[in-house]
């Protein structure tokens, strides 16, 4: 996970839009955005994001 998937994944939490376990949602979010990275890191790398936001680790 690179600094600026972090940086994506804090910026769409600081919105308190969603659940941030809600992938769906949490990718909408990113494309509206303009966080294609993070929709695509979402899509292919799942449990990395899961255990970033439970975690706080990549």
């Amino acid at each position: 996970m690179t600094e600026k998937i972090k940086e994506q994944i804090l910026a769409v939490r600081a919105t308190g839009r969603t659940n941030m376990f809600d992938t769906n949602r949490v990718q909408i979010i990113a494309n509206e955005m303009k966080f294609y990275e993070l929709v695509i890191f979402i899509e292919e790398y799942k449990g990395d994001y899961a255990k970033f936001i439970l975690t706080g680790e990549c």
